[in-house]
């Protein structure tokens, strides 16, 4: 089985910062893609960055210029750097992998439990 568990949500100020991390572990033999998802009251979830095991990146609309994936391949770990908050951004952040498991020639998705994010005005 493979579990991720995300880290470092809270409450912040407009304008303030926060750095999210997410490490993966488990039957891993490699993992294709890891990005951050996002849920707010009332909302669908949507993507908020996401990056491909050689570095490529994709981010949400809304993020752009303000938040940062990267990821450390040798720890199977994802990072969400945000920068330039605003209340908009509060939601509950979740973290994705693509992930091939030892043993299995497939491809399967997983999610971590989510970490609240909510930035006061």
């Amino acid at each position: 089985q493979v579990q991720l568990v995300e880290s470092g949500g809270g409450l912040v100020q407009a304008g303030g910062s926060l750095r999210l991390s997410c490490v993966a572990s488990g039957s891993i033999f490699s993992i294709n893609t890891m990005g951050w998802y996002r849920q707010a009251p009332g909302k669908l979830r949507e993507l908020v960055a996401v990056m491909a095991s050689g570095g490529s990146t994709n981010y949400g609309d809304s993020v752009k210029g303000r938040f940062t994936i990267s990821r450390d391949n040798a720890k199977n770990t994802a990072y969400l750097q945000m920068d330039s908050l605003k209340p908009e951004d509060t939601a509950v952040y979740y973290c994705n992998a693509a992930v091939v498991r030892i043993g299995l020639p497939i491809i399967s998705d997983y999610w971590g439990q989510g970490t609240q994010v909510t930035v006061s005005s």
